[in-house]
């Protein structure tokens, strides 16, 4: 009768101690999963949150600017979405390099860290120069944000690191007579592209 309780209690602590280290290794997995998790995917999970409390974020830019942001679109290195505060129309492409901090709520922070399944494989491949040049194929009125200030105008080129922009009022049509300079600027100095 004893060795039947012996072997009844070393059986279930044999089966306590497989527990546990199942659950150590899923404890483990999660946190290598967590430390290869990448800025974007954090992103795309807010965006695809069925909440859409979950989809607006506040976004501090290198310059110390914040913008209320509810987002659209995440590229490979660029988020895009619309702009909330100030409210109006306009819509906003920041890319990563210009993001000081995003700032969330703790129920949006714990819902970036989910896993994600990526609908469209194509945005995700798409880097800031693809949507600049359809930007410019477009021949959209855009004011684009730097550290020295904002700026209006058509941008002309993309280069591999850089955009000619054709500074002209917002309200006109882009034409030779209204241009009043031609501003070449390195990708990486914007913050903001605003459409």
């Amino acid at each position: 009768m004893r060795w039947d309780h012996l072997f009844d209690d070393l059986a279930g602590q044999l089966e306590h101690e497989l527990q546990a280290e199942q659950a150590d290794l899923r404890h483990e997995e999660e946190r290598l999963r967590l430390g290869r998790l990448p800025l974007r995917e954090r992103l795309v999970a807010l965006r695809d949150a069925e909440d859409p409390a979950m989809h607006s974020i506040r976004c501090r830019l290198r310059s110390g600017a914040v913008l209320r942001l509810r987002i659209r679109t995440v590229g490979r290195d660029w988020l895009a979405g619309d702009i909330e505060e100030p409210p109006g129309r306009d819509q906003a492409i920041v890319p990563f390099l210009a993001v000081d901090a995003l700032l969330v709520t703790p129920a949006q922070a714990a819902r970036s860290l989910e896993p994600v399944v990526e609908r469209s494989e194509l945005a995700a491949r798409l880097g800031i120069a693809f949507l600049l040049r359809d930007l410019c194929r477009r021949r959209s009125i855009v004011m684009i944000r730097t550290l020295a200030g904002d700026v209006t105008g058509t941008i002309d080129r993309v280069g591999r690191d850089h955009v000619d922009l054709a500074e002209h009022d917002r309200d006109v049509p882009r034409r030779s007579q209204h241009v009043q300079q031609v501003r070449v600027i390195p990708t990486d100095q914007i913050l903001l592209v605003r459409l």
